[in-house]
């Protein structure tokens, strides 16, 4: 085994994703798709189930560290961050849809059968670290502005944000860091999850080519990150209950972005079963490879 399928994988070097030519159009219709598969394949009641498990945890959390009310809104907002991972059920949901198969809410499940689980999971550790990272940033914008006492009440504290320089600036400079936060992440995931669970060509080259994407297409990246933003604000006014939609139509919206901007290669796209499913080779149920790359094929 060479050191160069070690590292890149077969795919990576046999059949390297090739990057298309997109618009501003592309993104809408992504998310025209992505409505589509949602009303064809409702998660809704899942994923509002999913956000209020973890909304009871961070408020208890909240609650056992003396009730930080500063970091509320950097723990609605940085949700966004670790969404291209906690979507990946989804991708594979639509990715049987458009090949015209029956699909169940179980076939979400399926891909911790794939080989490429390790890197998926990698990469979605990463965020969470990223994750943790704009935390403690917003957390030590927040102590420079205004201590390190917690806030006594949250109509105090957002009096305050919203009348004082000290509160502006709150806004001002955690909005921007936040920004920067949010475009590296889009730029890093943009395809890499969908292209790690379809072809599974390793991390560092499903990266690469997300990142190529972004280059190349910057127009068509910075509308899909717009749309994303818009939607995850709108979704969460009515208490965050709208996230239950936004979240799955975001999910499936993804991987047809993702369609549209790599050409398919159905001679190194997965096909991913539950073990014992007939007509299916043993390789498809194992995970033989690194978590960084995969082997060759």
């Amino acid at each position: 085994m060479s050191a160069l399928h070690v590292y890149f994988g077969s795919d990576a070097v046999n059949s390297p994703p090739v990057i298309r030519k997109m618009g501003m159009s592309d993104a809408f219709a992504a998310l025209s798709e992505g409505f589509d598969d949602f009303k064809a394949m409702p998660t809704h009641l899942i994923f509002l189930a999913i956000f209020y498990v973890v909304a009871g945890i961070a408020l208890a959390a909240l609650s056992s560290f003396g009730g930080a009310l500063q970091l509320v809104f950097p723990l609605a907002a940085g949700f966004a961050l670790v969404g291209p991972f906690v979507a990946i059920g989804l991708y594979e949901m639509s990715r049987r849809r458009e090949l015209g198969m029956k699909v169940g809410l179980s076939d979400a499940l399926v891909v911790a059968k794939s080989p490429a689980l390790p890197s998926l999971a990698t990469l979605g550790v990463a965020l969470v670290i990223i994750f943790a990272a704009w935390i403690a940033v917003a957390e030590g914008l927040y102590v420079w502005l205004y201590g390190s006492a917690a806030p006594a009440s949250a109509s105090a504290f957002l009096g305050d944000v919203l009348t004082t320089q000290r509160g502006w600036l709150l806004i001002g400079v955690g909005g921007a860091i936040g920004f920067l936060f949010a475009v590296f992440v889009l730029c890093v995931t943009v395809v890499a999850f969908p292209l790690m669970l379809d072809r599974d060509i390793g991390l560092l080259p499903a990266v690469a080519t997300s990142l190529r994407v972004a280059a190349t297409n910057p127009v068509a990246v910075a509308t899909w990150g717009v749309i994303v933003a818009v939607l995850l604000a709108l979704g969460a006014l009515p208490l965050f209950i709208g996230l239950a939609v936004v979240m799955p139509v975001l999910g499936h919206g993804t991987w047809r972005f993702y369609r549209r901007a790599i050409e398919a290669d159905r001679a190194h796209e997965q096909q991913l079963e539950w073990a014992g499913s007939p007509g299916k080779p043993a390789r498809y149920y194992s995970t033989p490879h690194s978590v960084l790359f995969p082997p060759p094929q």
